[in-house]
């Protein structure tokens, strides 16, 4: 199989956790028979040194015309200073528009040679946690009006919060048939007793709850769902909520499975073109100092395999490589237990890591 990937390295880290990646992904397609073609684009701080535009129209096209793209990370305090319309994080919002990729995906699933690494004690640890949360992409205060004007002599900043019921019932259905596929338990987040937006989502999302009898539907406050994610994770199956909740809250989730260097995502739209990216960001200041972890970007590389190719026997082989590797005690300084000079575990660097998950694909 013939298959068209946008590679969009970026910022700091970008680079190197996206080359461990196509290491990854070319020894999958010489493994099992396929071939990826690999097109680079410029967006974020990069494209702004070289082209003066976070994304340029043409590095957008080539993304749309993809089979799916996959980001490494953008960003970094050397572009702080520019206007907010010039920042790198507006490519990225402008990618997402323009894909039309409006469910994000993001697992929180703690690998078992990790639980040591989840700041969470113990005993909640072992309750298990694998759930995930699907993050409306495209709508909500990103997307909203940004104005700041001058009121009574004073600045006065306004951020538009939005979103039509078709917005909330698309994501919503990604929501009901992500549960319907695994525990068969949705949480809906929001914040009902204060914003407007909220209270439209709550009764879109009880609406559509007629259509899913089979999946259970509970509804929660977006800060008592921060605080029960800490709490106990184990309740959750599959949260859905808007743009920012989202964003916020699987951040927070990703860190109780200890590194948020190992979680990946997928932003899908209407059709199979994907957006896949580790959730993390460009971290600068450890950029080119091979320790960044690349497992994050390799599993979002294995999720667009599985969503976007179907080519889950690829994919499945990409997790069992991690588990393998993690099995044999190999570890980023990410996530290195603490007392190192005790542990058995072996500390490798960004490209090591690729390595070893290689030569696990190649001798399965």
């Amino acid at each position: 199989m013939n298959k068209k990937i946008a590679v969009i390295r970026g910022d700091g880290i970008g680079p190197e956790i996206v080359n461990a990646a196509l290491g990854v992904l070319s020894t999958v397609a010489d493994k099992f028979g396929h071939t990826f073609n690999y097109d680079d684009v410029d967006m974020g701080g990069c494209a702004i040194d070289k082209w003066g535009d976070p994304l340029p129209v043409e590095m957008l096209k080539k993304c749309i015309e993809s089979d799916s793209v996959l980001l490494g990370a953008v960003g970094g305090k050397k572009w702080d200073v520019v206007p907010g319309h010039m920042r790198p994080e507006k490519g990225l919002l402008r990618l997402r528009a323009g894909m039309g990729v409006y469910s994000n995906n993001r697992p929180a699933k703690i690998w078992p040679q990790l639980a040591d690494a989840s700041p969470l004690k113990s005993e909640i640890v072992d309750k298990g946690i694998d759930f995930i949360i699907v993050r409306e992409l495209i709508g909500g205060i990103y997307f909203g009006e940004h104005k700041t004007t001058e009121v009574n002599g004073e600045n006065k900043a306004t951020d538009d919060m939005s979103y039509t019921e078709s917005e909330i019932e698309r994501i919503g259905r990604i929501g009901f048939e992500t549960a319907r596929k695994r525990g068969g338990k949705l949480c809906s987040v929001e914040k009902s007793n204060v914003l407007d937006c909220s209270r439209l989502w709550k009764k879109v999302m009880h609406r559509l709850a007629k259509e899913y009898p089979d999946v259970t539907l509970t509804d929660m406050l977006v800060d008592n769902c921060a605080m029960q994610i800490v709490k106990d994770p184990s309740q959750f199956d599959v949260i859905v909520t808007e743009n920012m909740f989202g964003d916020i809250l699987s951040d927070e989730a990703s860190m109780i499975t200890g590194s948020i260097g190992m979680i990946p995502s997928s932003s899908l739209g209407n059709g199979t073109c994907g957006l896949y990216e580790p959730i993390h960001g460009s971290a600068p200041d450890i950029a080119g100092m091979d320790i960044a972890n690349p497992i994050g970007t390799i599993l979002s590389a294995s999720m667009m395999l599985k969503y976007s190719f179907d080519m889950e026997n690829e994919s499945d082989c990409i997790e069992k490589a991690v588990y393998n590797v993690l099995e044999k005690g190999y570890r980023t300084s990410d996530i290195m237990p603490q007392d190192e000079l005790s542990s058995s575990c072996e500390k490798v660097g960004c490209r090591k890591m690729a390595e070893l998950i290689i030569d696990e694909i190649k001798a399965m």
